[in-house]
């Protein structure tokens, strides 16, 4: 159980660049609800959505002022009444935080949190939100579609995730031609089955082996604005940036 009040956590009180990234060394430690998780962070993955939150210019607000992140992975340190599978010493990875994932405690719902085997580190596990759960879901989304044999483009797969920033040139005629299929999906927007099976996906990942985080860089707390700026503005991707607590 964490017997601190105040914690380290990265705020943002305006819009604008990775210089409003600012870290404040006396932010409350959030009260987790009956139905959330209290986690110690140890590492938090910083993903491009951060940069345009941050920003003002995602179609998702946030209420100023904020502590961005969603993907952390650490130790429980305490648990609502209603959780069940998880207690305080365990060692976890969120999806989707409530308070915050650049601080070193947030709270999360048990939903949005799962076992981090012991064979990852805790930088791994703070990469397996955003990047992993939405190549999961573009699986999910796409498998009943193609078929043994199909050519698959996958954009974007450098950085785990099927995304882009700006635009993409379609010619229409190429596509009914070769009678192409486009999907394109927000991971918020996955419905609670989707959620579930998802959960699933990953669980064999980490499970079998065959789902290993990579991580191209890691970054103290205190170079937030670093990490936003590298993760925007790089010569290619190779893996998940990091922020160490």
């Amino acid at each position: 159980m964490s017997g601190h009040k105040e914690m380290r956590a990265i705020r943002v009180a305006n819009h604008g660049g990775p210089e409003v990234l600012k870290i404040d060394p006396k932010v409350p430690v959030p009260v987790p609800s009956d139905t959330q998780v209290l986690v110690e962070v140890k590492a938090a993955g910083v993903n491009p959505v951060d940069t345009y939150i941050r920003s003002g210019t995602f179609r998702i607000t946030v209420p100023l002022p904020y502590t961005p992140g969603s993907d952390v992975a650490g130790i429980v340190s305490k648990v609502g009444a209603k959780v069940t599978k998880f207690k305080p010493g365990d060692k976890v990875y969120v999806i989707r935080n409530v308070s915050g994932g650049y601080a070193e405690f947030t709270v999360a719902e048990e939903t949005m949190v799962g076992k981090l085997p012991t064979h990852l580190s805790f930088s791994q596990g703070a990469g397996l939100g955003v990047p992993c759960y939405s190549a999961s879901r573009a699986y999910i989304k796409a498998k009943d579609k193609v078929k043994p044999g199909n050519t698959v483009l996958v954009h974007g797969a450098s950085g785990a995730v099927v995304g882009s920033r700006g635009t993409a040139e379609i010619v229409p005629r190429v596509i009914m031609y070769k009678e192409i299929i486009v999907t394109g999906f927000a991971l918020w927007n996955a419905p609670p089955e989707e959620w579930v099976e998802m959960h699933q996906v990953i669980s064999e990942g980490l499970t079998k082996g065959w789902l290993v985080p990579s991580v191209q860089k890691e970054y103290k707390l205190e170079e937030a604005s670093l990490a936003h700026e590298e993760i925007i503005n790089n010569s290619g991707t190779t893996g998940n940036r990091i922020l160490i607590m």
